[in-house]
């Protein structure tokens, strides 16, 4: 087995079982290593730290999988982690009146590099670093094995695979090719989606606990939804008793469909929607002098990496900043990050500032993350990326 050894004063991390290595913490142990191998990391004495898989290509060259030097990374540790992965979802009461969530989350799971979601009878994977590229067709069979689904898709189209030197893959892996729209049902709503199409995997799941908790806030309310994409935060609202909801997006698609899933669920309500770009409709809203009691703000990820953090920052204030500026006085702003660079720290210093410059009080009234399918390894705090305010404006 390979052996990477580290540099000296670089295997705290380790010890406190984080399970990222990066390659600046390297001595030696590179050049000749497969991708995808197995390898063990040593102190610079030559001490045993942990196994994972080496990533050649990648900045983080080793994710860890066990700190027990007995414990072989094979397929009886993937299923092992699979099964436990599985029976904490099916035993959670957030998932008991969905069929739609996520089954593996990677190195929350103690499986870096592997996502797997669940869709009715159909699973979506995303095998995202070279380790988990090379098992792909180890974990397809197990998955198949023990969850017995019509079909399983791959959605390996993230752009985490280009720093791991692999090039997007998407098809079917195992069973039947999934209808060209699936409907799914989320606590007491059903949506349609489209698995090869849809952004992430086909739907946020992520947001399943945090589309009620919006919604408690819509009844009798006019709403605007800004990001909508196919209506996640939009039919709770409607169902909630919105009396108004204008969604924007700029996916005439999106929003065509959100239209299907509102008559899906025979929603009825007055909505308006709206294709462009949510910088400029707010401000073109903010100068029309257009109020709403409920401003829901839930973009798509602005810091893909660490160069990106300051423009990100700017971008969430700017677009905090027009939504206050909208909102009517004693009115609800729901605003989120998706950024995972952008900790909840900052977010909410970020929103501070965006109260400033609107010279509005705001108070916050709940905070919201990723739904408990999500879940956040202690050991791994890069896993908690999703960050969102329930907010009154005065």
């Amino acid at each position: 087995m390979a052996i990477v050894t580290l540099l000296a004063g670089k295997e705290r991390p380790v010890i406190q079982r984080h399970p990222w290595i990066f390659s600046g913490a390297i001595k030696k142990g590179a050049a000749s290593i497969e991708h995808g191998a197995v390898v063990d990391v040593h102190t610079n004495d030559g001490a045993w730290l942990a196994r994972g898989t080496w990533s050649s290509d990648s900045q983080i060259r080793v994710r860890l999988f066990t700190w027990d030097t007995d414990e072989v990374l094979d397929e009886a540790l993937l299923r092992r982690r699979i099964e436990r992965a599985y029976e904490g979802r099916r035993l959670h009461p957030a998932t008991s009146d969905t069929n739609a969530y996520r089954l593996v989350y990677a190195e929350s799971d103690g499986l870096p590099g592997l996502i797997v979601d669940q869709y009715g009878d159909y699973l979506v994977v995303q095998f995202l670093t070279q380790g988990m590229e090379a098992r792909a067709e180890t974990i397809v069979k197990i998955l198949a094995d023990i969850l017995q689904p019509r079909g399983i898709y791959e959605r390996s189209d993230a752009d985490i695979r280009n720093k791991e030197g692999l090039q997007p893959n998407e098809g079917v892996r195992w069973g039947d090719l999934p209808p060209e729209l699936l409907t799914i049902q989320d606590h007491m709503l059903s949506f349609y989606l489209s698995l090869p199409e849809g952004q992430k995997t086909g739907f946020y799941l992520d947001q399943s606990i945090n589309r009620r908790r919006v919604a408690a806030y819509c009844d009798g309310a006019d709403v605007l939804d800004c990001f909508s994409y196919t209506g996640g935060l939009t039919l709770p609202a409607a169902q909630a008793g919105a009396t108004h909801i204008t969604a924007v997006d700029s996916s005439q698609t999106a929003l065509e469909m959100l239209r299907a899933n509102l008559e899906l669920n025979q929603l009825t309500i007055p909505i308006d929607t709206t294709t462009g770009d949510v910088f400029k409709l707010l401000r073109q809203y903010r100068e029309e002098g257009r109020q709403f009691d409920v401003v829901i703000l839930d973009p798509p990820k602005f810091a893909h990496n660490q160069s990106q953090v300051e423009r990100a920052t700017r971008g969430y204030k700017d677009i905090n900043l027009l939504a206050m500026q909208i909102v009517r006085r004693g009115g609800i702003l729901v605003t989120f990050s998706c950024s995972g660079l952008i900790s909840a720290d900052l977010f909410q210093k970020i929103v501070f500032g965006a109260s400033l410059d609107a010279q509005r009080d705001v108070q916050i009234l709940e905070r919201l993350t990723q739904a408990p399918d999500h879940p956040i390894l202690l050991t791994f705090p890069e896993g908690a990326y999703l960050k969102g305010l329930i907010c009154r404006v005065w």
